[in-house]
């Protein structure tokens, strides 16, 4: 039965400056948005960004996820800590970022840069919604290496006995959600987005894909301790917040039927 190895959440520590292995997997997930947008751009020409443009949409949405995770974080899994201690929302180096509040974040930031370089909403959110699978991933990899997020005991061979939880071999579901959030949810969405596609039809499979695979891996996955289960000893905060995801997206691919294909960007303009 494999145990989770002890790993120094700690990448790299010199004189002040420390690295963890947590904020380098969003690192990781900023630094492969830009470049696959970057790739993207230059290779066809009915994305609504130039490739110069992929930088500046990073830089917008790396705050809305910071952001948005951290408040998202508060209200929906910390609200008492948070009143009580106000000033711990703003140490992000303590942890605790939410999801659903990133993606709520993000969503700001690209309504607010849409109408900034005047695109409509939905079509750069179908840009963007192939590149963000692979930061998922990378998160889910660094919530494995350290320990956390593990899921409910199990004696499927592939089981993993977590010691920061205790002796009993456990679900490793933070290795579900990065095969499933980050690696399945990518390919289908770089392979479906190949060919130009109806405005919102990228988006609401992201949407419906991501919240099927959450809501499900929830149901073998422990809650957080002081949330515990919400209902019927099953539903988690995650599949609450999770289930509106998931209705929003299947509506978003019945509307995208209704929109035409995307006209090729135009020109950039010239001094």
């Amino acid at each position: 039965m494999p145990t989770h190895p002890f790993i120094d959440p700690v990448a790299l520590s010199i004189g002040p400056l420390t690295l963890y292995w947590y904020g380098l997997t969003y690192l990781v997930g900023f630094v492969a948005f830009w470049a696959l947008g970057v790739w993207r751009t230059r290779s066809r020409n009915w994305d609504p960004l130039h490739p110069w443009q992929v930088g500046d949409l990073l830089f917008w949405g790396v705050l809305g996820v910071v952001v948005g995770g951290r408040l998202g974080y508060a209200l929906f899994y910390n609200l008492d800590t948070t009143l009580a201690d106000p000033l711990s929302l703003f140490r992000i180096w303590e942890g605790g970022m939410a999801f659903h509040g990133g993606l709520a974040g993000v969503l700001v930031t690209c309504w607010l840069y849409a109408r900034k370089i005047g695109q409509p909403f939905f079509r750069l959110t179908d840009f963007i919604a192939p590149l963000i699978p692979i930061g998922l991933g990378a998160g889910r990899i660094g919530n494995w290496i350290n320990g956390e997020l593990w899921g409910k005991p199990t004696d499927l061979p592939w089981a993993m006995v977590f010691p920061a939880a205790d002796y009993i071999p456990r679900h490793p579901s933070q290795l579900y959600q990065a095969f499933l959030e980050g690696l399945v949810l990518f390919v289908v969405l770089w392979v479906v987005s190949r060919q130009p596609r109806r405005t919102g039809l990228i988006s609401g499979l992201f949407l419906t894909l991501y919240g099927s695979f959450r809501f499900a891996v929830e149901f073998v996955r422990v809650p957080d301790a002081h949330l515990g289960y919400l209902a019927f000893d099953w539903l988690t905060m995650g599949q609450v917040l999770t289930l509106p995801v998931i209705l929003f997206g299947v509506a978003l691919i019945v509307w995208s039927r209704r929109n035409p294909l995307p006209a090729p960007r135009p020109a950039p303009e010239t001094a």
